[in-house]
């Protein structure tokens, strides 16, 4: 055991002090009848003995070198003071058989501006600093200030460099990118990453409705093979900790549409008030879905977000459809006094489902209106026409669906529009459920008629119509008229659309009516690009019967129009442009005019007015005009079109499709037809535990 200490003290000390050493260690065991075995046996040997030599040596007389403790008793003895580097001290308790030693003081190594010649500037704290390399930033210990340790890693990592004086690296530590400081780094752990990482790649597929089964089968790997290619394989390796399986996947995509949904509760908690826009369809699996929308002020714009995505699973009545919106309100203590319109697809005089709700959503919030889409009304107007023109039509639509019928007509037709270098290849079907088919599918059938021609069968009754020019002036003139309609109906689709929009709209389509029948009347035919080209590709003029049916059909239209869309005094004239308002609106009591006369003078508000949005402009006006701004803003909330909900059916059936017949799209339509960004960020930190994929 002596030889074994020896040779341990060997290791590091001189003769010298091993011979101090040992014989230390010899009177210290004889004085209290300790074995010396007794301390090679406890704990780690080499490190407590190198200790102990290291406290004797030291400089201090006080300094405390280790406790000895006994299981029966605890002695202290008193050791005399000797020369410097003596053992001043030392303490025995009597609970354990352990000698507990104070570590070495680590030697502190000093930066000198030499180093600079080397490439190393120094980082921290200037009296215990470490080494970081100007050239490539990478930070060593402060061991590493050595010359030979500094040179090796100038001539091992950057070679090109170390001929170079001081000066070279001075002027790059002086360097304006080199003075910039370090931006904070903040490094989440690899399973909050890749939690993190697995919320975003479910967020884009639920935007972009595909399945969930594309995160693995497609995504993940694309990604490793980006990762691969651009840095190296160690990269690679860590994007399988990404959980991207399809039950994984879902429920992502279930706690982003619940994050959203939370967040679309508190707005609308604390907004002043909202308006509703529902509708109801099947999908492919046969089930009753009930989409609703909402729109409310937040954050000074109007925002429009999706209420409601609910299956329907008994009877799909009104009363069905209001208890499944009823539960979701009672369900976020959503109060239904807030509620000022509802706009559906039935109109006052239908009895139906949805004008059931109506009625039932209006008993619960009795200050609320109801309205009629804008856009059903107009689709409803321009279905009447002459029996001329509608003879016409139906016969248009018979003649495509004789080649669309025909798959081997439809591929000859498409060789033959390709060989003559024709605008289009195809002809289109007409939907009568989608009213904007109507203009495209006639204004087609025109453009293709020469081509449509050859595939007409002599037996076929209507083989004559595309080569008489009294037919073709009908289609003609069809095909113009419902182009321009359907601009018209374009124009009144969107966001944040106002009956304002819709009513302005409506008023230049009334005149135009009037001045393209006095047109026609005199005979001029510009207004209709089609019908006039034609007529000077002939070489002809329009009999009377003609002029006289387009006449017709143009002034119907307009009374049908005035009908649908009647013009009533507009007590509300003043939200549209307060600056025009002379008189006192009937709408608005003394107090809130005073308020817009104070609004009206002020020129900062006049230059918003011409710089917002209608519904911009009002709602950034509620801190300042607080009262006549909200009343402007509840004749703004009410929605003047069907358009969300129609977009959303067409988002729905892209998603659940019928080889997705089981799929829940609730979540996936709350992603996809919200304005609200998910936070992640909070998802992640409610999460207990990230696991890494498996």
């Amino acid at each position: 055991m002596v030889a074994h200490l020896l040779c341990i003290l060997s290791y590091n000390f001189n003769t010298f002090v091993i011979l101090n050493v040992y014989s230390k260690l010899t009177m210290f065991c004889t004085t209290n009848s300790l074995p010396m075995d007794l301390l090679l046996k406890q704990g780690s040997l080499k490190q407590e003995v190198e200790s102990f030599c290291y406290q004797i040596v030291s400089e201090s007389n006080d300094q405390k070198v280790g406790i000895l403790q006994s299981e029966d008793e605890q002695l202290q003895p008193a050791v005399s003071k000797n020369s410097e580097g003596e053992l001043s001290r030392v303490k025995f308790m009597s609970n354990s058989n352990k000698i507990t030693t104070f570590s070495k003081k680590p030697k502190r190594r000093k930066y000198d501006e030499s180093y600079l010649s080397f490439g190393f500037t120094y980082f921290g704290n200037r009296d215990a600093p470490h080494a970081q390399c100007v050239l490539c930033k990478k930070i060593l210990s402060n061991s590493s200030l050595a010359p030979s340790k500094l040179r090796r890693h100038l001539e091992t990592k950057h070679a090109a460099y170390k001929d170079k004086d001081i000066s070279f690296f001075k002027q790059h530590l002086e360097s304006p990118e080199n003075n910039k400081p370090p931006a904070p780094k903040i490094v989440n752990t690899d399973n909050e990453s890749a939690t993190e990482a697995s919320y975003n790649v479910s967020y884009h597929i639920a935007l972009s409705g595909e399945a969930h089964t594309i995160g693995e089968l497609l995504i993940k790997p694309c990604a490793k093979d980006v990762v691969m290619r651009m840095f190296d394989e160690q990269y690679s390796k860590k994007i399988d900790a990404v959980q991207l399986s399809n039950s994984t996947v879902a429920r992502r995509i279930k706690d982003l549409a619940a994050d959203i949904e939370e967040e679309l509760v508190c707005r609308l908690k604390i907004c002043d008030g909202f308006s509703l826009q529902l509708d109801e369809s099947a999908d492919v699996s046969g089930l009753a879905v009930l989409l609703v929308f909402v729109r409310y002020r937040f954050n000074k714009s109007i925002e429009e977000d999706l209420l409601l995505c609910e299956s329907l699973q008994s009877n799909a009545t009104g009363e069905e459809i209001f208890n499944c919106i009823n539960s979701f309100m009672q369900k976020h203590e959503i109060e239904w006094e807030k509620c000022v319109d509802v706009c559906s697809d039935a109109s006052r005089a239908m009895d139906g489902k949805i004008a059931e709700a109506v009625t039932l959503i209006k008993y619960v919030a009795p200050e609320s209106s109801s309205s009629h889409c804008l856009l059903y009304r107009h689709a409803l107007a321009v279905k009447t026409m002459p029996a001329s023109l509608k003879n016409v039509l139906d016969q248009a639509v018979q003649i495509i669906n004789y080649i669309k019928a025909r798959p081997h007509q439809s591929r000859l037709l498409k060789i033959l529009c390709e060989a003559v270098g024709a605008q289009h290849t195809a002809l289109l079907l007409n939907t009568e459920v989608r009213w904007l088919s109507r203009g495209k599918v006639l204004v087609r059938l025109f453009e293709l008629r020469r081509e449509t021609v050859v595939f007409m069968d002599s037996a076929f009754r209507l083989s004559d119509c595309l080569t008489n020019s009294s037919w073709l002036l009908r289609l003609a003139y069809l095909a113009d008229i419902f182009t321009k309609l359907n601009e018209v109906n374009l124009s009144m689709q969107g966001k944040n659309v106002t009956v304002f929009t819709v009513f302005d709209k409506m008023s230049s389509l009334l005149r135009k009516l009037e001045f393209w029948a006095s047109s026609v009347e005199e005979e001029n035919f510009d207004c209709f690009p089609t019908l006039s080209d034609f007529l000077t590709e002939i070489n002809s003029t329009v009999d009377k019967d003609i002029c006289s049916a387009i006449v017709q059909h143009l002034r119907g239209l307009r009374s049908t129009l005035l009908k649908y869309f009647p013009v009533t005094n507009d007590n509300n004239a003043w939200v549209r442009n307060p600056f025009t308002v002379t008189v006192k609106p009937v709408s608005l009591v003394a107090r809130d005019y005073e308020s817009l006369i104070d609004l009206t003078s002020d020129s900062q508000v006049k230059q918003n007015f011409s710089e917002l949005s209608l519904n911009d402009f009002w709602s950034s006006l509620i801190q300042e005009y607080p009262s006549v701004a909200r009343r402007a803003v509840r004749v703004l909330l009410p929605f003047a079109t069907m358009h969300l909900c129609e977009t959303g059916f067409s988002y729905y059936a892209a998603t659940k499709t019928k080889y997705r017949k089981r799929l829940d799209a609730a979540p996936h339509m709350r992603i996809r037809l919200s304005n609200i960004t998910p936070n992640i960020k909070r998802i992640c930190d409610k999460k207990t535990q990230k696991h890494c994929s498996h």
